[in-house]
């Protein structure tokens, strides 16, 4: 059951942005400062990815738990009222990801999906590093 009646539900839900997140948002000023330039939302490819490297040909999808399924991990719990309807969106959510990201793949991006745990204090740092090594591999500029 719903703690919150369905209006204030509604507003809650209609609050939820889609682009330039918070989280978004720190990744992007992580790479700024590490001196990589990108392109944000790109409309014209597969799944608008939330940052784009043309340099490095990569594509990075910052993604909220709840929202892309992280499942199997703590963070994702499925929600306990009108189970049916999130189901069927979430699961919908997954397949449009995948389906996503396979296309990129196929145009020759590299495909690296951050998730909102991982911009925890405790995980940032090495998660960070992580995701500088998936973007630019060995090289050195």
């Amino acid at each position: 059951m719903d703690v919150h009646s369905k209006e204030v539900r509604s507003y809650n839900m209609s609050r939820v942005k889609s682009k330039n997140t918070k989280l978004e948002e720190i990744v992007r000023k992580y790479l700024f400062s590490k001196g990589l330039r990108y392109r944000k939302n790109v409309r014209t490819l597969p799944g608008c990815p939330d940052i784009l490297l043309p340099k490095y040909k990569a594509a990075v999808f910052v993604n909220g738990c709840f929202w892309h399924v992280h499942e199997g991990h703590p963070c994702f719990k499925w929600p306990k009222s009108n189970t049916i309807f999130w189901q069927k969106k979430l699961n919908l959510n997954q397949i449009r990801d995948a389906d996503n990201y396979k296309k990129l793949s196929v145009m020759g991006w590299k495909v690296i999906i951050v998730w909102q745990c991982e911009l925890k204090k405790k995980c940032f740092e090495n998660r960070m590093n992580q995701l500088m090594y998936e973007i630019k591999g060995n090289q050195k500029d």
